[in-house]
């Protein structure tokens, strides 16, 4: 999670719809993968490896954020997470780049710089914020290079020398309406010309509207390939024998 958001839910971000519906998607996607060790790669406030700590048979963390201040460790879900600066290599079972290649100039360098520190057979599941045409003040604010559409993050994975599980689109049901207002927001720009973020803090009842219509998708969450706030890729580091698929029209 972007500590730029943490900064303005706050505490509310564990009731928040859009974090309380992610982390579901999350959950689903990586079924019944054993995982023993997460590496939570531009984790901010850990939001989503802490989550899985306490949904899943996970026994420790590690977040990785170049923008802590210090580095620390704690105790979440009567487990171990730690919080660093950057690692050098690890033995994690699954690798979490949860909207984080948006962030980086060279997207291609920087997850094949991942995938070469753990060992084969390690899980990656990514996120990235979809389509180009919903480019709004909110990319601005939260600093992101660009927006995928999932065939270009399925590309980018492969070429970083992963192979595949799965790859999907989510957010698909609220899309129609977040897309005019994106839309309509183009036409309009803060009086004070700063980037405003789109995420808010929303009542309880609002809460419960949104994450239900977002429960309420999640059936549909493997097979959607069409439209979504979020592009997801599960995908697999494989052992150097057996080959990777490499293409070069991203």
């Amino acid at each position: 999670m972007d500590l730029k958001e943490e900064g303005i839910l706050l505490e509310s971000v564990w009731n928040h719809w859009y974090y309380r519906s992610k982390i579901n998607a999350v959950q689903k996607y990586i079924g019944n993968i054993p995982t023993r060790q997460i590496l939570d790669i531009g984790a901010g406030s850990g939001f989503f490896s802490k989550q899985l700590l306490r949904r899943t048979n996970a026994e420790k963390a590690i977040g990785i954020d170049t923008s802590y201040r210090t580095e620390r460790d704690e105790i979440f879900a009567s487990k171990s997470i730690q919080f660093r600066k950057w690692y050098e290599s690890t033995n994690a079972d699954l690798v979490l780049l949860m909207d984080v290649l948006e962030h980086v100039d060279d997207d291609i360098g920087f997850l094949k710089e991942q995938v070469s520190k753990v060992p084969s057979g390690t899980y990656f599941l990514m996120t990235a914020p979809a389509f180009t045409f919903l480019w709004s003040e909110h990319d601005e604010f939260l600093e992101h290079k660009r927006r995928y559409t999932l065939r270009q993050l399925e590309i980018l994975v492969r070429e970083a020398g992963l192979s595949i599980e799965r790859g999907s689109y989510y957010f698909g049901f609220i899309f129609p309406l977040a897309a005019v207002v994106r839309l309509l927001g183009k036409w309009k720009k803060s009086a004070d010309n700063v980037p405003k973020s789109d995420l808010k803090q929303y009542s309880r009842l609002t809460n419960a509207v949104l994450s239900f219509i977002c429960w309420l998708e999640l059936p549909l969450l493997p097979y959607n390939r069409l439209a979504g706030l979020s592009a997801f890729c599960l995908a697999r580091k494989q052992d150097a024998d057996q080959g990777v698929l490499h293409r070069d029209d991203r």
